[in-house]
């Protein structure tokens, strides 16, 4: 059933430049209820008492981004080479962080750059590893969760960019722990996306959101409501699909770009977020209950016999 209320979440990408521990403290003044770990904040010999002040600042995990989640290389993160060189660094950090969050935790996943083109075997391999990858998870108590990117990332972060295909590899792995992240700023132009979304249903894992504007860099997005992405709509859709995880906030934006929001003030930031995704979400609570079909007199008549 679509819900009416919401919890708001922000990834720890959005405030780029800040500790984890100002993450945890900052987020939670500013009204958030969940946050996305990011494990290149997170000090490996204090990962445990890092993550314990998630909870003493009463905030959710509403997912992980190990360092290295790709099976191939990206931009960002372009070594090592070998998908099973990748792979055995995102299976450590698994046994190093989901002792320390909530049981279920997603951690995000992608595919990476195709090498040479050839993404039919990076599909195949994807097949097959995040299979292993889901039972690895679900024995640590964690889940994975699969992120399609935006067409701009094609042949640079990612094989896969529409949500439809990412969900067809979902139901071709077919195992529980192995589910989707939608991020409006990755899918928006996926074919049918809202039909997608619905058809996903409790294969999504987690939410992410971002507004659009023509790219100036590879990392380059907006506050909720500052762009042209169909955000309404799209919340609507998730809302439909029975998704009651938090929507996190999960803002890139280069420090090299004009405007920049990493060069911005962030507590301005998360305000300006917050009121942003507010507005998203009211305005997708009206266009629902605006397509409900009115009840008749017939029907109140009924329910008063009854």
């Amino acid at each position: 059933m679509p819900s009416d209320v919401y919890d708001l979440g922000i990834s720890e990408f959005t405030t780029w430049s800040w500790t984890f521990e100002q993450d945890v403290e900052r987020y939670r003044s500013h009204g958030m209820e969940a946050i996305e770990i990011t494990e290149f904040k997170l000090d490996p010999t204090r990962i445990a008492e890092q993550l314990a002040l998630v909870p003493a600042h009463s905030l959710k995990v509403s997912s992980v981004q190990a360092r290295i989640h790709s099976l191939y290389p990206t931009l960002l993160e372009p070594q090592p080479n070998a998908p099973a060189d990748r792979l055995r660094h995102i299976r450590d950090s698994i046994e190093a962080i989901a002792p320390h969050v909530p049981q279920g935790s997603p951690f995000v996943v992608i595919t990476g750059a195709a090498p040479d083109g050839n993404i039919h075997a990076v599909l195949k391999t994807a097949r097959r590893e995040f299979g292993e990858l889901a039972r690895f998870a679900e024995a640590h108590g964690v889940r994975i969760a699969l992120e399609p990117l935006n067409p701009t990332l094609m042949n640079v972060d990612s094989s896969i960019w529409s949500l439809g295909d990412a969900l067809e590899l979902v139901e071709e792995v077919g195992h529980p722990a192995f589910g989707l992240c939608v991020d409006t700023w990755n899918i928006w132009q996926s074919p049918n996306v809202c039909e997608t979304i619905r058809r996903a249903g409790d294969r999504i894992f987690v939410v992410q959101v971002s507004d659009w504007r023509s790219p100036l860099g590879y990392y380059d997005r907006l506050v909720p409501g500052d762009g042209t992405a169909p955000l309404v709509q799209i919340v609507d859709a998730v809302n439909e699909a029975g998704y009651i995880g938090p929507f996190v906030v999960e803002i890139f934006s280069s420090e090299s770009l004009p405007g920049s929001l990493w060069r911005t003030n962030f507590d301005q930031l998360l305000d300006r977020c917050t009121l942003g995704f507010d507005n998203i979400w009211n305005s997708a609570i009206a266009r629902r209950k605006s397509q409900e079909p009115p009840r008749t007199h017939s029907a109140k008549a009924s329910e008063i016999s009854s």
